[in-house]
């Protein structure tokens, strides 16, 4: 469904993905800092991690290509998690050159307590909104939605 054309008040597409870009980029920082693991595991780390989690068991090469990684980037991230305890690394049977990786409890309890800080984080701060701004917000996030899975 395509949007009609702004009007001479609304800001221009480059005008609205300026601010929209720099709206994101704030929060994710801000959500990042909220999530803070006291050092256990990067915002990197965490993202491969919630890629396994979502997508796993999978290669490292899979890995790399969900992330957008180099192969060598990826292998020393699992290789990380693996020393945390976080994943698990296993032979393929029919191919011992190729590992799958897979999450473990303790690596789905960490994301459990990243994404509970940031919900907790967010849900603090939508209190302070109307229930206008709430539904705005609503509608906001099903769009933004939209634009990820249409890429």
């Amino acid at each position: 469904m395509r949007r009609s054309r702004p009007t001479s008040s609304s800001p221009s597409d480059p005008e609205l993905a300026a601010q929209l870009r720099m709206a994101i980029v704030r929060m994710a920082r801000r959500l990042r800092q909220e999530s803070d693991t006291g050092g256990e595991t990067s915002p990197t780390l965490t993202a491969a991690l919630a890629t396994i989690e979502r997508e796993g068991p999978l290669t490292p090469s899979a890995l790399a290509q969900h992330e957008r990684i180099q192969r060598p980037t990826a292998t020393r991230v699992v290789a990380r998690l693996e020393a945390a305890g976080l994943v698990t690394r296993t032979s393929d049977p029919a191919d011992g050159r190729v590992s799958h990786v897979a999450i473990t409890a303790a690596g789905r309890a960490q994301l459990k307590r990243i994404r509970s800080r940031k919900n907790q984080y967010l849900a603090q701060r939508l209190r302070s909104l109307t229930p206008a701004e709430l539904q705005t917000l609503a509608d906001a996030a099903a769009i933004l939605e939209r634009l990820r899975e249409d890429s």
